[in-house]
């Protein structure tokens, strides 16, 4: 194997090429988005040599992996906490509660958006809209589980629920 992605384990790797296998072979680059997530998944964040290595494996330079990863909020470019609460304060969610919902996280967890707890079990994020104005307040954990109403009592549920 390549020294370059010893970082990321086989099984990781396979998964990449699993999704590298959705498009034209000349086209693999066109998985950067999924590969990161892998990445991400097996790390729990990216640091930049990660995203290289993801980016080598895809053939494409290291800054168009970072370009990506960069842009979008679902990528951690620091570490984060074993559980990553995304709070969307879009305007329908705030008009709906969820900056109450926020605030009421912040003060539960006694941090601010992009800080982590202590204990380094909890981080805490502002989010962008998550498609579920309806459902307002809306939290996201760890960028997968989407949770909706989230008044207190259910937000209180839900920290209990994170071990």
């Amino acid at each position: 194997m390549n020294k370059q992605y010893d970082m990321l384990s086989p099984e990781a790797l396979g998964k990449i090429d699993r999704e590298v296998a959705k498009y034209p072979a000349d086209q693999k680059q066109s998985a950067v988005m999924a590969a990161l997530v892998i990445a991400q998944d097996e790390k729990g964040w990216l640091p930049k040599e990660t995203i290289a290595a993801v980016a080598g494996y895809l053939g494409m330079p290291p800054m168009a992996a970072y370009e990506v990863a960069s842009f979008y909020n679902m990528y951690d470019l620091h570490p984060v906490g074993k559980y990553k609460l995304t709070v969307c304060t879009n305007l329908p969610c705030a008009l709906s509660g969820g900056v109450h919902a926020a605030d009421y996280v912040k003060g539960r967890l006694g941090i601010d958006f992009n800080e982590t707890t202590p204990d380094g079990k909890f981080t805490l994020k502002e989010g962008e809209c998550m498609g579920a104005c309806g459902d307002a307040p809306v939290l996201l954990v760890n960028n997968k589980r989407m949770c909706s109403f989230m008044l207190p009592e259910a937000i209180d549920k839900l920290l209990a629920e994170c071990n």
